[in-house]
């Protein structure tokens, strides 16, 4: 007596697709890294444009990216005021700077 093996089961469906990051999102926690390693000034300030308007359109969608688009927001302001603070001290300090090398005796 031979037994057949049984068949095997059939392949399952994929169950539903996963939802969708919002490209905003990406862009700006991307673009608030850019800010504070390479480009100070510029990569923030896209960084905390995109951020905000990545998460008036995260109201309204049902994306995912809520996280990145808040940590680039955040980044990107904290790379705006330390812009903005370099730039007060580097005002400060420069004026400072070239009146102690005029004013040195050169050395003979």
């Amino acid at each position: 007596m031979s037994t057949t093996p049984p068949y095997p089961d059939a392949p399952g469906y994929g169950g539903s697709p996963a939802a969708q990051t919002n490209t905003l999102a990406v862009v700006s926690l991307v673009s608030a890294i850019v800010g504070m390693l390479l480009v100070p000034l510029i990569g923030s300030i896209v960084a905390v444009i995109t951020g905000h308007m990545s998460l008036g359109q995260l109201k309204t969608s049902g994306e995912q990216g809520h996280g990145l688009a808040l940590a680039g927001t955040i980044i990107g302001w904290v790379g705006i005021g330390a812009a903005v603070l370099g730039i007060i001290l580097l005002a400060i300090f420069l004026p400072l700077f070239f009146t102690a090398v005029a004013t040195t005796t050169p050395v003979s």
